[in-house]
């Protein structure tokens, strides 16, 4: 998965518009995750438990074909964003971003 943070998508949507002509943009920070690394990362910066593991047989019957796509998306490149409108995501990673959005301190 691709994750970009608000501060990010609302400066690169500023620049979009100051850029002559069409396009389309992948805005999201600079490193995928599997939801395998993001998701207990995300609970241990709000500070709730670490997910429960489930076989992939068992959490099939409970989220069906969805399974697939949470689990085996690729995430996005925002290489056309940085060439073409100069953007640089002042948050690089999801985890920075989680940090700065959920973690102490962060405005709410």
């Amino acid at each position: 998965m691709s994750f970009v943070h608000l501060d990010d998508a609302a400066t690169a949507a500023v620049a979009a518009l100051h850029h002559d002509g069409p396009g389309i943009y992948n805005l999201v920070d600079d490193d995928p995750a599997p939801m395998r690394d993001w998701v207990p990362e995300l609970a241990r910066i709000i500070g709730a438990k670490p997910p429960r593991h489930f076989p992939t047989s068992v959490a099939r019957l409970v989220a069906g074909a969805g399974l697939t796509m949470i689990t085996e998306s690729r995430g996005s490149s925002n290489a056309r964003a940085k060439l073409e409108l100069g953007w640089t995501p002042k948050y690089a990673s999801w985890r920075e971003g989680f940090a700065a959005a959920y973690g102490n301190g962060a405005r709410r």
